[in-house]
């Protein structure tokens, strides 16, 4: 009995970095997209139009896609759990600096120190859950990691949103550098010493960029996520005015579209090393056509609410599928891969954004689905005739 209670404590243990890493990651995704929830109240805070502020958006991620590789070759020898403090260190310095934000330029400069940390963790989190898991766990590790992005979505975003509605936004981003306190803490106590693998080294670069598969997929990524982020940058505004639901309901969807990613983190663990390429068949054709319906569905609740889930689906799917793909491709090279990938997912947010931001400006707010759609039929055909070839095992 005693053997069976270590041992179950003993399993605890081994999982706590990972729940760490986790809770890490819930609390960076939630700061990246809460800015989408709360664009209205920032744009009319400062009198700005609501493009303006989604620069916020669009500049965050140009700053991570710049800095994700320069950061990496800075940091590539440091010890992993010294080199995850300090990320959050930066981290939570920079959000006080957003909650005292007295003019938009301010709040755009500790947007940019917010990033520098984001360009950091996500080039290794993944790599790094991966190692510290128990053995052969990868799968499970890596679902828990994209678990704490979609409960970012579920539960940070919304909830976000709601304190900003209430007491205003500034007070949003000092409660995220609070939970950033609670996740430092936490991983000071439990992170073991890691040391780092490999160096990362721009003479690794050319060899990355002879492995066709992983080309494929930064490929596809910075298509599709352009496709994805010139809908969702301005999914708030666009509930608001276009599908015409009240705080509540827009709420309410913001939420359901997270709410769905637990159900691809599952379905992922459970299937996707059985069926991977129905997994990335869905991901990419489902954004694809989810984003064309958006103008269609949004003349009915109902409708609005069902494709706003199945889009949060094929979006989570995708960050699972391709992530695990990449290290199966090049796992010796992993963090530098993943650096790439992270900077390539940026560019992706920020030219979304700036769509997006386009769309709104010059158009009727309610063609951001076509707009993205369009694009996203390029990522469609570009999927099927050259990348699945490629991944197929």
């Amino acid at each position: 009995m005693k053997a069976k209670q270590n041992n179950k404590k003993s399993l605890l243990g081994a999982w706590l970095p990972v729940i760490g890493l986790t809770f890490s990651a819930f609390v960076f995704n939630t700061s990246e997209f809460v800015p989408i929830g709360l664009l209205t109240d920032i744009a009319h805070d400062f009198s700005i139009s609501e493009a303006g502020a989604g620069m916020l958006i669009t500049i965050y991620a140009w700053v991570v896609a710049l800095a994700s590789l320069p950061l990496m070759l800075m940091v590539s020898k440091m010890e992993n759990r010294k080199l995850m403090l300090v990320i959050l260190c930066v981290f939570i310095i920079s959000h006080i600096l957003s909650a005292f934000s007295y003019n938009y330029y301010m709040l755009m400069v500790s947007r940019i120190g917010v990033a520098c940390a984001h360009a950091i963790f996500w080039s290794v989190v993944s790599p790094l859950a991966v190692r510290v898991a128990p053995e052969g766990r990868r799968s499970m590790a890596l679902g828990l990691i994209i678990t704490g992005t979609s409960i970012a979505m579920i539960v940070g975003l919304p909830l976000g949103r709601v304190i900003g509605l209430h007491v205003g936004w500034r007070m949003t981003f000092f409660w995220i550098a609070v939970a950033a306190l609670a996740c430092f803490l936490f991983l000071a106590m439990v992170f073991p010493k890691v040391p780092s693998r490999n160096s990362v080294s721009l003479r690794k670069l050319p060899s990355l960029l002879d492995t066709p598969a992983l080309v494929g997929i930064y490929v596809l990524t910075m298509i599709i996520i352009t496709a994805h982020y010139t809908g969702y940058s301005y999914i708030e505004p666009f509930l608001l005015q276009v599908a015409k639901l009240n705080n509540a309901g827009i709420t309410g969807v913001l939420t359901a579209f997270g709410l769905v990613g637990l159900v691809g983190s599952w379905l992922f663990s459970r299937y996707y090393d059985r069926h991977p390429m129905r997994f990335v068949r869905f991901c990419i054709f489902g954004i694809t056509a989810f984003l064309l319906l958006l103008h269609v569905a949004s003349l009915n609740h109902y409708a609005i609410v069902i494709v706003c889930l199945c889009w949060g689906l094929a979006i989570t799917i995708y960050n699972l599928a391709f992530q695990s793909e990449i290290i199966r491709i090049v796992p010796e090279a992993t963090a530098i891969a993943m650096s790439v990938y992270s900077g390539i997912f940026n560019v992706g947010i920020g030219t979304g954004a700036l769509i997006g931001g386009f769309v709104c400006s010059q158009m009727p707010i309610s063609y951001i689905g076509y707009v993205g759609g369009s694009i996203a039929v390029v990522s469609s055909v570009y999927c099927a005739k050259k990348l699945i070839p490629l991944l197929r095992r």
